[in-house]
């Protein structure tokens, strides 16, 4: 790559993979226009939650644009730390985790950065009882 580009909102991919609750935007990756990391869009609406997933081997970092998002994460969702516009969230590689918006009136929008140029997302499926705990 020996050029600067610009990505346009409506340059962004959504055919990458996705987790149910979330919308996922590529603007850098092996769908676009990047070769060593994965950045994109991505929104939570108001009052919804992700399903349960892992990135594989990617390091993620979350910059919050708007909103409140809430963070469950472990082999149960056990743990819980929630951040707001301007703050930065680091998921470490394989860590199951789940994006909660913590609000009924307003999206959550973020930047998320991966460490690989595909947008690793291993969507989990919980146990029952674990998935009814959480409900």
């Amino acid at each position: 790559m020996d050029e600067v580009h610009v990505i346009k909102p409506h340059q962004r991919d959504t055919s990458t993979a996705q987790t149910p609750g979330m919308l996922r935007a590529e603007a850098v990756g092996t769908n676009t226009v990047g070769e060593r990391l994965w950045v994109g869009h991505v929104s939570v609406d108001r009052g919804v939650r992700s399903g349960p997933h892992h990135h594989g081997e990617s390091e993620s970092v979350i910059y919050v644009i708007s909103g409140k998002a809430r963070f469950r994460y472990g082999d149960r969702l056990e743990n819980t730390v929630e951040a707001a516009a301007g703050d930065f969230v680091l998921v470490p590689p394989y860590l199951v985790h789940q994006e909660l918006n913590a609000s009924d009136e307003v999206s959550v929008d973020m930047v998320v950065a991966r460490s690989t140029p595909e947008n690793v997302v291993v969507n989990v499926e919980l146990p029952l009882a674990i998935a009814e705990a959480l409900e």
